[in-house]
């Protein structure tokens, strides 16, 4: 692992326009792969992919935030910021997981959720806090991975888990570097020096005990060789499936709340 790099050199590879998408890993990922559309109450959000899978011939249901690699395509998912419905679209695919007893499985890859208007009109803030407070009592096992960046609420929406694993140069924080510099000195320009005390990298959340795993990528980032991270990321699943599957439920669900209650804990 090239654990040397800098927040700021790892924020360069997430942004590498070749580094690849949750629709590269799809297809290596999963045997099949069924896309379900719409949230049952305004519409469907191209910002988050979901449906059914079949990963080592086990049913899964995948949740994943979307990004494009040109303008067309970001304009499709409008640059991975996704609306109120997609995290509507999110919860319903959950509960529907729930109620058949599949794992989800959900990627995060998001700058952080849509601030517009027409999203502030439609309940953005309810929608994931909404989320936060299903999943938290999702009677089924969940896992997400954190593929590139994982912006604030718009992350944390598909972030309650049992198991938190990161791409080896993923990021997650609470903002991003500029917009930490515009509100901390009001000089946006300082952003690399920003992204060097937010504690963001991968290590950092294993050493926060936010994540619990990190995924490791080929030299150079995920873009230098599809093929292998993506068996890496399988390779992780199928085994974290198969042991988390084993354990009873309301253990499941105890421990899910006991991760979260104890992130921020200090001492004085």
């Amino acid at each position: 692992m090239e654990n040397e790099k800098t927040a700021w050199e790892r924020l360069q590879i997430v942004h590498n326009k070749n580094r690849p998408t949750v629709n590269d890993y799809i297809p290596l990922i999963f045997d099949e792969f069924y896309e379900i559309h719409g949230d049952r109450h305004f519409g469907d959000d191209g910002a988050i992919m979901g449906g059914i899978g079949r990963l080592a011939g086990i049913p899964v249901t995948v949740i994943a935030q979307v990004k494009g690699r040109n303008i067309n395509e970001n304009k499709k998912c409008n640059f991975a910021m996704p609306h109120p419905e997609g995290y509507r679209k999110a919860l319903r695919l959950a509960k529907q997981a729930e109620k058949f007893h599949r794992p989800v499985i959900c990627f995060i890859d998001t700058p952080g959720a849509f601030c517009g208007i027409s999203a502030e009109e439609r309940g953005q803030g309810e929608a994931i806090a909404r989320n936060i407070m299903e999943f938290m009592t999702l009677r089924t096992p969940v896992i997400s991975i954190v593929l590139g960046e994982a912006g604030s609420g718009g992350a944390l929406a598909l972030g309650v888990c049992d198991h938190l694993a990161m791409l080896e140069n993923a990021v997650y924080s609470i903002l991003s570097p500029r917009g930490f510099a515009s509100i901390l000195w009001k000089d946006p320009s300082r952003e690399e020096e920003a992204s060097s005390i937010m504690k963001m990298t991968a290590e950092d959340m294993i050493e926060l005990k936010v994540a619990e795993t990190i995924i490791e990528e080929p030299l150079g980032g995920a873009h230098n060789n599809l093929d292998k991270i993506a068996e890496n990321i399988k390779e992780f699943l199928s085994q974290e499936i198969s042991e988390i599957s084993k354990k009873d439920i309301d253990e499941l669900l105890k421990s899910r709340y006991t991760k979260f209650r104890k992130i921020g804990e200090f001492t004085e």
